[in-house]
């Protein structure tokens, strides 16, 4: 059996590896190391893919989210509602730019952020929403474009983890992930579903005038060079690394129905595990499983038993990881925003109980088979 990943970024290079190294060395040889054309070349493919208008590549996941925030002029003191369920790049920038990150709470099913609990903390500050599409599951955007609509709200989506996903609307309209909202985001850090060989962003919209404003700010605020309208930053994909997601984005889909094949398996492992809830599947959402993340319960000390599962797994040479241990409100760098005033019963619910087992392309069934009998193995000693 192949040493067992939680991400198997080795062997899904090497069945890409000689389209792979053409393309890179067609970088290194045209020495067009900024701007080439392979970044035109994959914001027009990601465009096409995701059916939005325009894509303004960038370089992380984590400048895509601020520059949105830039390119909406967003002001101090403007309240921006999240989750507090997610990876701390999400309300991150919404501090760094001085606006006011208000965290609300998750639907306890999906780990995605609860329409109802938006409602409620919508203030005459609210200015923006930030859903996070969270370990690859859509959150309930008919809802969340509902509300933004009724109170003039913009709309960010951070779809880093869940880049492919489709979401079906009620009337039985579909649309990609990170094309709903205002201005999608989402990353291309090695890991994701679509991931690079480096760092890697890129925002999505539908708005002309948008989209402008945002290849201005990721371009130091200037439209002609060396004229500034702006404040903007200096965020842009490097080519080699278009090049590579450019050949990634034709096996992406590819890459997703591999996940989902795995997903099956965990999810047919644990099927009625009394102390196993496998990841709900809205029917809205066709999970990409950036994450296959189980929630335990039904144990005396919860969160022991997945800290000892977390370990037993790593003695048995399986890793997994806890996403994520301390929520946004509960960090220290939040202190000043009244993070300990929060009461958010289901994200410190979830905290205690979340542990995602490997997920990537590559899994095989002989692998598959180890990691659900180690899992099983451990848990049925606590029962």
């Amino acid at each position: 059996m192949r040493p067992i990943q939680m991400v198997d970024l080795k062997q899904q290079y090497l069945a890409i590896k000689q389209e792979v190294d053409a393309a890179v060395l067609d970088v290194l040889d045209s020495s067009a190391f900024i701007n080439g054309k392979p970044v035109q070349d994959l914001a027009a493919d990601l465009s096409q893919y995701l059916g939005v208008k325009h894509t303004i590549p960038c370089a992380n996941g984590t400048d895509a989210l601020q520059i949105a925030m830039m390119a909406l002029n967003l002001q101090p003191g403007d309240e921006v509602i999240t989750a507090s369920f997610t990876y701390i790049a999400t309300v991150e920038v919404v501090a760094l730019l001085r606006l006011k990150p208000v965290f609300v709470e998750v639907d306890p099913k999906t780990f995605c952020i609860d329409p109802e609990a938006i409602r409620k903390a919508i203030t005459p500050k609210t200015k923006a929403i930030v859903p996070v599409h969270l370990y690859g599951h859509a959150a309930n955007m008919d809802e969340i474009m509902k509300i933004a609509a009724e109170h003039n709200l913009y709309v960010i989506e951070d779809n880093a983890q869940a880049i492919g996903a489709d979401y079906t609307f009620p009337d039985g309209t579909v649309k990609k992930t990170g094309s709903i909202g205002t201005i999608g985001c989402t990353s291309f850090f090695p890991s994701k579903n679509l991931g690079c060989y480096g760092d890697g962003g890129a925002m999505f919209t539908n708005d002309d005038a948008l989209a402008e404003q945002l290849k201005m700010v990721a371009n130091h605020g200037q439209k002609v060079r060396y004229y500034h309208e702006v404040v903007g930053c200096n965020s842009r994909l490097d080519t080699v690394q278009a090049a590579v997601l450019k050949i990634k984005l034709k096996k992406l889909d590819e890459y997703i129905a591999a996940r989902r094949k795995a997903a099956d398996y965990y999810d047919a492992a644990f099927a009625g595990h009394k102390n196993i809830t496998t990841p709900y599947r809205a029917p809205y959402s066709n999970h990409v499983f950036h994450q296959y993340t189980l929630t335990l319960d039904g144990f005396e000390n919860v969160a022991e038993v997945r800290n000892g599962l977390n370990a037993y797994l790593a003695e048995q040479k399986i890793p997994s990881m806890i996403y994520y241990p301390v929520p946004a409100h509960r960090q220290q760098m939040f202190a000043s925003f009244g993070g300990a005033d929060y009461n958010l019963p289901i994200t410190d619910w979830l905290t205690d109980r979340v542990i995602s087992l490997p997920m990537h392309t590559e899994l095989d069934e002989e692998q598959l088979q180890f990691i659900t009998s180690k899992v099983l193995e451990y848990l049925n000693t606590k029962s």
